[in-house]
């Protein structure tokens, strides 16, 4: 195979309620809505480097429901970033596990958007635990 240089990966999750889904990104999370078509039933998020497409169901996805059942991992600048960002958020999302630095050196929390998409942010620890 050729090797063809990936550029860029921009997620595009589905939701019944595109209003809602965008509320929550924007409202809690700050990201930006860029475009949005009601009739085609999309929108494109932005927020710094990161671009996020949200999807009402529609004949491109056949029907068949999301199933997506890994997470959207958003790795921040530092832990300090990581603790503001749950400040920010806690009680105003449902979480999946509260901020904690874990073996592997990353310090992070994992809440669920609207949709009970997993999103994690996390940063690397100043330390590992053995």
């Amino acid at each position: 195979m050729p090797a063809t240089p990936f550029r860029q990966v921009t997620p595009m999750l589905r939701t019944p309620d595109l209003g809602r889904a965008i509320a929550f990104y924007v409202e809690r999370l700050g990201f930006v809505l860029q475009r949005r078509s009601d009739e085609d039933g999309w929108a494109a998020l932005r927020r710094d480097d990161i671009e996020l497409m949200l999807a009402t169901p529609n004949a491109h996805a056949g029907g068949v429901p999301p199933t997506f059942t890994g997470s959207l991992y958003f790795r921040l600048d530092d832990v300090g970033a990581v603790d503001r960002l749950w400040a920010s958020l806690e009680g105003r999302a449902r979480t999946c596990y509260p901020p904690e630095t874990f073996h592997y050196g990353m310090h992070e929390f994992g809440i669920y958007d609207e949709d009970g998409y997993l999103l994690q942010f996390g940063a690397p620890a100043s330390h590992c635990d053995p």
